[in-house]
C-alpha cells in the first residue's frame, strides 16, 4: 500500500474490487467492471479486460485487476477536468447589460440637452428641470426590478437561478445541450425484456432462476433483476455455489440446475451453444440501446433479459415544446452510440454526439457558439460541469446531480423536473420582453418630459412627479412577472 502522490509512470498497481483507481492506466493482468460515470456519465459500469484503459477517480466494481501507470498527478484525466472547469471560468465572457448600453451616453446627453435649453430660452428654471426629468431612475429601475420577479417567480417553480445576467442570456438561448444520463433518463437500469427461447419454459421461470442466480451479485444489472423479480412477486429460490467472474458473468446451482449467466462471450467460453435467433435478438435488444443477460440451464441457453436506462416521460414532450419556440436540442453524451441514438428517436432529438469525455463536450459546444449559437447545457454529472461552465447558460439537475454539477451551473433544477426547461425559457424570455418595455417606457416618458420641460409646461417639481411616475410604471409592470401565469 502506498499513497497517491507516491505514483509513477509505469508504476504497476493492483486494484481491488470497490477502491478507486489512482491514476490513469492500462489494464494488464485480470478483468473487471469499471463505475466511470465520473468521466463519462455512462448509467452502468464497463466491462474491461487486459489492454482496456481506465481513468483515474473511477470506481473497480468487482475483479482484481493490475494495471500500469500511464499518467498520474496533475497529468491524470480528473485533474484535467478539474482545470478545465477552472479555465471555463475565466473564459466566460460577462454580459453587456441591456440598461448598461443607454447608460453610456444617457447621461451626457442629458447635460447637454440641460445647456443648450438654458442658452436657448435663457431660463435657468427650464434649464434645471430637463435633468430632474431626465434622472434616470426609472431606467437603472427596469432590469433589476423585472429580474427580481423573475427569480421570485422561478423559486415557486422549483428553479434556482444565480444571477440576472443568466436570465437575459436564457432569454437569447437558440440551442439546448443535454446529456443523457440522469438528465433526459432516470440513470437506472430496469427490466425491459424477458425472453425465453425454449417453448416448454415460460418468461416467470427464466425471470425465477436468473433472479435466483443474481441475487448475490452486486452488479447494478443483476440488482435490478431482482427488484423487479421481487416487485413481480416471482419467486427467487435459493442458490449454490455462487461465483462471479468479473466482466463476464456468473455460475450457480438453483433447484437442481446448473446456471451460467452473463454476456455471449462468456456462455460460448463454457462450451454453450449460441443459435442465430439467440444472436439476432441479441442485436434487436443492442440496437434499442438495452443491455442483455444470457441465461443457460444444463447446457443450453434458455432465455435473456433486457434492461434499459428509463426515459423521463416528460423528455419528448419538453422537447417538442422547445422546437415551437424555434430552439433546437442536441444531444451531447459519453454513453455508447447505439444507446444514444435509441434515446434521441424516443424523444425526437436529430442531433446526436456520443461517447464523448468531458473535454469532448466542451468542443462541441464551443464549436456551437463560433456557429453564432447561443448554447444552453443541461447535465448532472462530475463529467458535465466544465460543459456546464461553457455553455452561455449551465442548467443542472439540482436534487440528484453532483455537487459539482451543482456549483458550475448557473441554474440548478430543485426537483429534478426537466419539463421546466420550456417555462424557463419563456420566463426568461418574458423577462428580456419586460426589460426592453420598460426600458422603452421610461425613455419615452423622459423624451416627453423634456418637450415639455423646454416649452415650459413643468416646473421642477411637477418635473420630479412626472418622473416618480415613471419608476412606479416600471415597478408596476415587473411586478406583473412575479404572478404570471407561465404553461410548463
Amino acid at each position: 500500500m502506498i499513497d497517491a502522490k507516491d505514483i509513477e509512470t509505469d508504476d504497476i498497481l493492483r486494484i481491488l474490487p470497490g477502491e478507486t483507481i489512482p491514476v490513469d492506466g492500462i489494464i494488464i493482468d485480470g478483468n473487471t467492471s469499471v463505475d466511470q460515470a465520473v468521466m463519462t456519465g455512462e448509467s452502468l459500469p464497463v466491462d474491461k479486460e487486459v489492454g482496456d484503459s481506465v481513468f483515474c477517480g473511477t470506481i473497480n466494481r468487482f475483479g482484481a485487476i493490475d494495471i500500469k501507470a500511464t499518467s498520474q498527478g496533475e497529468d491524470s484525466s480528473l485533474h484535467k477536468l478539474i482545470r478545465m472547469v477552472q479555465d471555463s471560468e475565466k473564459k466566460q465572457a460577462p454580459i453587456q447589460r441591456i440598461a448598461d448600453k443607454w447608460a453610456t451616453w444617457l447621461v451626457p446627453v442629458a447635460l447637454f440637452i440641460a445647456i443648450v435649453t438654458y442658452f436657448t430660452t435663457q431660463d435657468i428654471v427650464r434649464g434645471v428641470t430637463v435633468p430632474v426629468v431626465f434622472c434616470p431612475c426609472a431606467l437603472v429601475l427596469a432590469t433589476p426590478t423585472a429580474i427580481m420577479a423573475a427569480i421570485g417567480q422561478a423559486t415557486k417553480h422549483g428553479i434556482i437561478i444565480k444571477s440576472g445576467e443568466t436570465l437575459e442570456k436564457m432569454g437569447k438561448t437558440d440551442t439546448v445541450a443535454f446529456d443523457k444520463t440522469g438528465t433526459l433518463t432516470y440513470g437506472k437500469p430496469e427490466v425491459s425484456d424477458i425472453i425465453s427461447f425454449e417453448p416448454d419454459i415460460p418468461k416467470e421461470t427464466v425471470l425465477s432462476l436468473l433472479a435466483s442466480a443474481e441475487v448475490r451479485s452486486e452488479h447494478p444489472l443483476g440488482k435490478a433483476i431482482v427488484e423487479y423479480a421481487k416487485k413481480k412477486n416471482i419467486p427467487i429460490p435459493d442458490a449454490e455455489g455462487f461465483r462471479m467472474e468479473a466482466g463476464r458473468g456468473i455460475y450457480a446451482f438453483v433447484l437442481g440446475r446448473t446456471l451460467l449467466c452473463g454476456n455471449e462471450k462468456y456462455l460460448k467460453e463454457n462450451g454453450i451453444d449460441i443459435q442465430k435467433k439467440v444472436t439476432d435478438i441479441l442485436s434487436d435488444l443492442r440496437n434499442q440501446g438495452k443491455a442483455s443477460i444470457l441465461i443457460a440451464a444444463d447446457g443450453r441457453c434458455i432465455g435473456a433479459v433486457g434492461l434499459s436506462d428509463v426515459l423521463r416521460p416528460t423528455a419528448k414532450e419538453m422537447v417538442e415544446k422547445l422546437c415551437k419556440m424555434d430552439t433546437s436540442a442536441v444531444l451531447l453524451t459519453g454513453d455508447n452510440r447505439r444507446t444514444a441514438e435509441y434515446f434521441a428517436r424516443q424523444v425526437g432529438i436529430a442531433v446526436v454526439k456520443a461517447e464523448l469525455l468531458p473535454e469532448e463536450k466542451v468542443r462541441n459546444i464551443v464549436q456551437l457558439q463560433k456557429e453564432g449559437r447561443t448554447v444552453c447545457m443541461i447535465g448532472d454529472g462530475v463529467n458535465d460541469a466544465p460543459a456546464l461552465k461553457t455553455a452561455s447558460v449551465g442548467v443542472a439537475m439540482g436534487a440528484m446531480g453532483s455537487d459539482i454539477a451543482v456549483e458550475a451551473a448557473d441554474i440548478a433544477l430543485m426537483s429534478d423536473d426537466i419539463s421546466k426547461i420550456p417555462y424557463l425559457k419563456r420566463l426568461s424570455n418574458a423577462t428580456v420582453r419586460t426589460v426592453k418595455f420598460s426600458i422603452s417606457l421610461s425613455l419615452f416618458i423622459n423624451f416627453v418630459a423634456i418637450f415639455l420641460s423646454f416649452t415650459g409646461k413643468l416646473t421642477p417639481t411637477t418635473g420630479a412627479l412626472v418622473h416618480n411616475a415613471g419608476s412606479i410604471f416600471v415597478v408596476l409592470i415587473a411586478a406583473l412577472l412575479y404572478d404570471r401565469k407561465f404553461d410548463s
